[in-house]
């Protein structure tokens, strides 16, 4: 089952601490590499192919054996990217294309905000942090 999104943006959770986008300050974490690969590249990759690249990286995965892993990374469902330490701690928004490529959105940006008005855009909530 894919985890990508299309014309989408996926909001800051409601709890989320961050006022802005911050950058995570912790090398090789999730939200760190997640970070790295979308600031790097916006609109070049889609959830699917950011969720497994973190894992693949994480877990040293070589490039010779990334289609095998790919298809044993996904036979279990994954949680999307509504649950991105991003959007949960560090305030980015994810604009996810027409194509289901996704770039950060700082929170509290002049893009952040034209996107959540947009009516061509389905907006989704990211994912809370706690339960209230």
């Amino acid at each position: 089952m894919s985890t990508n999104y299309y014309q989408s943006f996926i909001t800051c959770s409601a709890d989320c601490p961050a006022r802005e986008g911050e950058i995570p300050a912790k090398p090789g974490t999730i939200a760190a590499l997640q970070y790295d690969l979308l600031a790097n590249g916006p609109y070049t990759i889609t959830s699917d192919d950011l969720l497994f690249e973190v894992h693949a990286i994480r877990n040293g995965i070589a490039a010779s054996d990334r289609d095998a892993e790919k298809a044993a990374f996904f036979s279990k469902p994954k949680a999307c990217l509504r649950a991105s330490p991003l959007v949960k701690q560090f305030g980015w928004g994810l604009h996810h294309d027409e194509e289901g490529r996704i770039a950060l959105v700082g929170l509290g940006t002049e893009t952040y905000k034209d996107l959540t008005s947009r009516a061509d855009i389905k907006t989704v909530p990211g994912m809370r942090s706690k339960r209230t």
